[in-house]
């Protein structure tokens, strides 16, 4: 599994993005688990883990800045070649974290997130696995022209589910399992 946007990427794989800069965080499992699952299903991925983004991308990377920061436009890249992309998106404050608004707005626009076909997992601590976080983060890609399939899995109560490295139950496991498949089938 490729972590890193400064080693070269396989043909055509599906693009995991961890939406948290937060280091070790439990996006970056979830992210993780997804991977194995399209393994499982045959299929190359990618997890772009923003934990790595450099520091200062807000003032280097973005604006009249744009292009100017070879680390961010490795990662910038990453995702304009990519065709599909899934989402793993912790709830921050009842949305999706800052980090990952401030990523989208460094892609190309109009075109660099433009007609990409997306999946979306949202995560919480709470009853609502983020459903609010998805929400607004879907209105995002509407406005930039990508396609998220309509299966947006919401993960509740998270910490409770995560158990050694997996998760429990027969419903999240279904769940992505489904998601997985349906976005390979897009």
């Amino acid at each position: 599994m490729n972590t890193n946007p400064t080693e070269p990427i396989s043909e055509s794989p599906i693009i995991i993005i961890v939406g948290t800069n937060r280091k070790n965080s439990m996006s970056r499992h979830i992210a993780d688990y997804y991977h194995g699952i399209f393994e499982q299903l045959g299929v190359s991925s990618q997890v772009l883990d923003l934990s790595g983004l450099p520091p200062d991308f807000v003032t280097t990377a973005l604006y009249e800045n744009t292009g100017k920061n070879p680390e961010f436009n490795r990662y910038k890249e990453v995702v304009e070649r990519a065709k599909k992309m899934v989402f793993i998106v912790p709830e921050y404050n009842n949305s999706y974290p800052g980090v990952l608004k401030a990523f989208i707005d460094g892609m190309s626009y109009p075109s660099g997130l433009a007609n990409k076909k997306l999946a979306l997992v949202g995560l919480s601590a709470n009853h609502q696995g983020g459903a609010l976080a998805l929400s607004h983060l879907s209105d995002i890609f509407s406005y930039l022209g990508s396609n998220a399939l309509a299966l947006r899995v919401k993960l509740a109560n998270i910490r409770n589910h995560w158990k050694e490295g997996a998760l429990e139950g027969d419903l999240y496991n279904m769940l992505l399992r489904q998601q997985a498949q349906q976005l390979i089938d897009f």
